[in-house]
């Protein structure tokens, strides 16, 4: 039976943090989906489309990857789509704290017998987020091997844009 799993964030932009986590969650499932949240009460600086092409792009060497957008609860895309399983990165014990919480909410929503599984993030990014990554990016800090460079090419763009 094949196992399809969702990773779900906002991925404003998307990290190399990020894709440590969807390299192996890709190699743990047969099936991983990329969810993108649209989360109203975040003004994010890529639009969702934006995002889930930068995804699209950063992932494209692994064949059982695909990229989704959505909105509202977690749990309602779980249950529309028949996941099996809700991978989370961790980075700190700050980040448990948050994501048990979510994890046991969640699992009184979802339908049938679907996990969360926590993912470490490799140490050398667990000090990254896609909010101080934006900042440094912003205010004209290095963020080389932080971020895919095609994404940072696509971040260099996008600046550009508002500095014109």
């Amino acid at each position: 039976m094949e196992k399809k799993a969702l990773y779900a964030g906002s991925f404003d932009p998307i990290t190399n943090g990020h894709l440590d986590i969807i390299d192996r969650a890709a190699r743990q499932y047969d099936k991983l989906v990329i969810g993108v949240i649209a989360n109203p009460s975040k003004t994010p600086f890529f639009s969702i489309s934006e995002r889930i092409a930068m995804i699209g792009i950063a992932t494209s060497h692994l064949g059982n990857v695909e990229v989704a957008g959505f909105e509202g609860l977690l749990a309602e895309y779980v249950n529309e789509n028949y996941f099996d399983v809700v991978v989370r990165g961790l980075r700190a014990i700050t980040d448990f704290e948050y994501e048990i919480q979510m994890a046991q909410m969640n699992a009184r929503l979802f339908n049938n017998n679907v996990e969360t599984v926590f993912l470490m993030t490799n140490p050398r990014y667990s000090f990254i987020s896609s909010n101080l990554i934006r900042e440094v990016h912003q205010l004209g800090g290095n963020i080389n091997g932080l971020v895919p460079d095609k994404i940072l090419n696509m971040m260099n763009q996008k600046r550009g844009m508002f500095t014109e």
